[in-house]
């Protein structure tokens, strides 16, 4: 059965040998891109086009028309490509209207090659854009699905092949529509007959059960005023068994991802499940609103005609109205369930494989922890959910070295979580929270590569800093006081200083003998007691200029404390990945805006592990420096 497809929605492949079909009223350029698992573009060779219509596993015509076939075998494509993305554009120079919103949607449909249509969708809501992403064939646990994209672009090709990673795309989109003006064109053929392979095992997930969602005119779904969670470039004890997974899809596998070494599959498989429940939730909310619009709609027609309004007649076509709703909304929660249901059972077998760095403090992996000898790709700094199910908690991974400081937020703002509590336990979770980021930080790099220094004015986060401090594993004694945030400023704006010279200068080696080399964090508490406005401008220095040299800042702060400097700190706020010490539903993801519940991280309840860790930083430290 068909799966007519909403945007975001995805749907299983059942073989690798397909073709797309476009049909759009209208004359458009069709392409597609190739991309790595992370969505890079590796160059114009990765870009089928009129004037480049073949490549390896996709072909596409070379010429504009209102109807096109792509042919695509999935199998041909080099081992690096993840994901295939049909692009169409407007064409120049043939009439007509210049934006897709003076056109009827493009209906796009993948199909088999004897015609047997898989999937289709209709791009809707498109207005003053000249191209757009229409589809996205990816590569998820060794099988491949077809995702409904329907990204627009005002821009045109140029904006559409740049946003895809393209560099100088403005030039490779003028020769694209060069060759359409040409009239260069060929019809696109099926791939040829592969000879069969005895030896060749193919890992393709079977076709899964109907992801359909009628509709006509769905929206996309939107969120309002959340902070943008961006990908920046790039354990809890396993159960006695994992849950097996939904019928129709392949087993999950730890691991099952693209990367030259177990720690980069590990992340990549995780930054695909974040991004797999985001869509699949978009598509289950957009499928909801839609079933909501629907039946409104016929409700109200229903209510306009007076022969309906009375009587059998009306009642029935309410019931039916409610029964189409109800059919609707059932068939877009199969969907969600089924898919929901992978995702766990993926996420049970991935959470227990997941080195140090990437696992919960609850994983036994601690408990094995040895001071590594190279810095990991990436940190875990929380989990978060959607509240479609609470219970699958995506582990929340920042790339290391830190690109940008964090901020702990000490107040209540929003959250209701943090509405319960009084103001000095928040602050006191806060704190706790910046210890643990910070211990995680010194656990993970290898010893004599990272140095904590801690800024508490008047003392008050004593209890909080008592494992570091008693580890050892500061670079000293936690500053108090005017003197003491003067001094530890003053100290590090000098280090960003001296290295930003050394740089300039072209010789990034000469510093000054004795400098400690080492990555720097300073973590400030209850900001802004103890500053005045020159310590202030250093702190801000700190954040914008300290990440490249290797001086990080992880901030404890209530932004309201510091209301009093008005907006001149508003830069230092948005420079920081704002992270809580309580749940809160203030992250956003890049694709389609959910509201992402944070989940800080915790320790066990009697739980020895974080003094267990830091008593071997604070050995291998005094080893490394005999």
């Amino acid at each position: 059965m068909t799966a007519e497809l909403v945007r975001g929605q995805n749907h299983p492949l059942p073989d690798t040998r397909l073709e797309i079909r476009v049909s759009a009223g209208h004359p458009v350029v069709a392409g597609a891109t190739l991309c790595d698992e992370q969505g890079r573009l590796g160059g114009a060779e990765w870009i089928a086009h009129p004037g480049s219509p073949s490549l390896p596993g996709v072909e596409v015509s070379q010429q504009a028309a209102a109807d096109h076939r792509l042919a695509v075998d999935l199998e041909a494509l080099p081992p690096v490509v993840h994901r295939v993305s049909v692009l169409l554009a407007l064409p120049v120079g043939v009439g007509g209207p210049s934006r897709f919103g003076g056109l009827a949607a493009p209906f796009v449909a993948v199909t088999g090659l004897d015609g047997t249509e898989i999937a289709s969708y209709t791009i809707t809501g498109l207005d003053r854009e000249s191209a757009v992403v229409a589809l996205e064939l990816y590569r998820r646990q060794g099988a491949w699905k077809v995702r409904a994209m329907g990204q627009g672009y005002e821009g045109g090709l140029a904006a559409m092949l740049g946003d895809q990673g393209m560099e100088r795309p403005a030039e490779l989109a003028a020769s694209i529509l060069d060759a359409v003006a040409r009239g260069l064109a060929r019809s696109v053929s099926a791939p040829p007959p592969r000879v069969p392979d005895a030896e060749r095992v193919r890992r393709t997930a079977p076709v899964a059960a109907d992801h359909q969602v009628d509709q006509q005119d769905a929206p996309p779904p939107t969120a309002d005023g959340p902070i943008d969670y961006a990908h920046p470039r790039r354990q809890a004890p396993p159960e006695p068994a994992p849950a097996p997974a939904p019928a129709g899809y392949p087993t999950p596998v730890a691991g099952d991802a693209s990367g030259w070494s177990m720690d980069e599959r590990l992340y990549n498989q995780v930054w695909g499940m974040f991004e797999d429940l985001a869509r699949t939730t978009a598509a289950y909310r957009s499928a909801c609103d839609f079933a909501e619009s629907r039946l409104d709609q016929e409700l109200d027609r229903a209510l306009a005609d007076p022969r309906s309004r009375i009587g059998g007649a009306g009642d029935a076509a309410r019931e039916a109205a409610r029964a189409k709703h109800d059919e609707l909304t059932a068939r877009a929660q199969e969907a969600l369930d089924r898919d929901l249901a992978q995702l766990a059972a993926e996420s049970e077998v991935v959470e227990p494989a997941l080195p140090a760095a990437f696992a919960r403090w609850d994983n036994p992996v601690w408990h094995a922890y040895r001071v590594p000898m190279e810095v990991p790709m990436a940190l875990r700094v929380g989990d978060l959910h959607l509240p479609e199910r609470t219970d699958l908690r995506i582990p929340m991974l920042v790339r290391l070295p830190l690109e940008r400081g964090l901020w702990v937020d000490s107040g209540r703002g929003r959250s209701e979580a943090a509405g319960l509590l009084d103001e000095v336990e928040l602050r006191r979770l806060a704190m706790d929270t910046a210890v643990a980021h910070a211990a995680r930080l010194l656990a993970v790099y290898p010893a004599g590569e990272f140095t904590v220094h801690v800024i508490d004015p008047a003392g008050s986060g004593a209890a909080s800093l008592a494992p570091l401090v008693e580890a050892g594993v500061l670079a000293g004694p936690p500053a108090a006081g005017a003197a003491g945030v003067s001094a530890v400023l003053a100290q590090l704006t000098e280090r960003v200083d001296l290295i930003q010279m050394a740089m300039r200068a072209g010789a990034p080696d000469a510093l000054p003998p004795g400098m400690d080399t080492a990555e720097q964090l300073l973590v400030v508490h209850d900001f802004p007691h103890g500053f005045d406005d020159r310590a202030v401008t250093q702190l801000r220095y700190l954040a914008d200029e300290g990440p490249a040299v290797g001086v990080h800042l992880l901030m404890v702060a209530d932004r309201e404390d510091a209301a009093a400097y008005g907006p001149v700190l508003d830069p230092l706020w948005r420079s920081l990945l704002r992270i809580t010490p309580v749940p809160d539903d203030h992250l956003a993801d890049p694709w389609v805006g959910h509201a992402w519940t944070y989940e800080p991280p915790t320790f066990p309840p009697g739980s020895g592990v974080l003094r267990r860790v830091l008593s071997q930083v604070a050995d291998a430290r005094r080893q490394w420096g005999r």
